[in-house]
């Protein structure tokens, strides 16, 4: 289950729900291609087909779920621990790249900082270990906890995020998600979550978005922006 060093101290206080790939760190530079062969490989040997049929696969679960996994339970009856394993069996430490003084800079924010990450929980802690800022999250949520009743929603699901901030103790308005995918921040604001787009034009969820929609409260291109752009989520 997740990790959680400390209850909530109050409704009042700041939530910040953190995304981890292409929002802490730069994933699309060298950790995405690793994770996309690692999944296509382990479609291939999970049903025994050849290599583009496998990515096939891989990109039609992900776009329909959010997560090839959850395809792969669904239609295949693969274990979700193995094949998650399976996808995610490389090392991260030579590949992350981060802005600078990471674990500070989110020190500076006040509220408490979360984690939450359609990826495995263990590929999460090597990332966030590797950018040494693992002591700065009072919790962590995977897709391994994105279970409700018996099935896998993931972000953008309203249902986790609902489930996520009753486990935190936090309502909706206290809660700001910060986040690369649009589709998701579109899933938080239907809850009333507050929204932050970490926006990159070369990755693949910023490309070609140059405006930014309605349902997203701040852009920001780093930790560092949002420190200094923050004011428009107090209150």
């Amino acid at each position: 289950m997740r990790r959680s060093r400390r209850m909530a101290t109050g409704t009042s206080e700041r939530l910040w729900l953190f995304d981890l790939d292409n929002t802490l760190h730069d994933t699309s530079h060298a950790i995405f291609p690793k994770i996309d062969l690692g999944m296509t490989m382990a479609v291939a040997e999970a049903l025994n087909v050849d290599v583009d049929t496998a990515n096939e696969l891989r990109r039609k679960y992900w776009q329909r779920y959010g997560a090839t996994m959850i395809g792969m339970v669904r239609h295949h009856g693969v274990n979700p621990h193995d094949f998650l394993h399976r996808s995610h069996d490389f090392d991260v430490n030579p590949l992350v790249r981060a802005e600078k003084a990471l674990a500070y800079k989110l020190r500076q924010l006040p509220g408490r900082k979360v984690l939450l990450t359609n990826a495995p929980l263990r590929y999460a802690r090597s990332v966030l270990e590797r950018l040494g800022i693992l002591r700065q999250f009072d919790s962590l949520w995977a897709i391994e906890h994105m279970q409700l009743h018996g099935q896998f929603r993931p972000k953008p699901s309203p249902a986790l995020l609902r489930y996520v901030l009753a486990r935190e103790g936090v309502p909706a308005h206290r809660a700001v998600l910060v986040e690369d995918t649009l589709a998701n921040l579109r899933g938080a604001r239907r809850v009333g979550v507050r929204t932050v787009h970490v926006y990159h034009p070369g990755t693949p969820f910023s490309r070609g978005r140059s405006q930014r929609p309605p349902y997203v409260d701040l852009r920001v291109n780093s930790v560092s922006d949002l420190l200094l752009r923050r004011r428009p989520l107090r209150g």
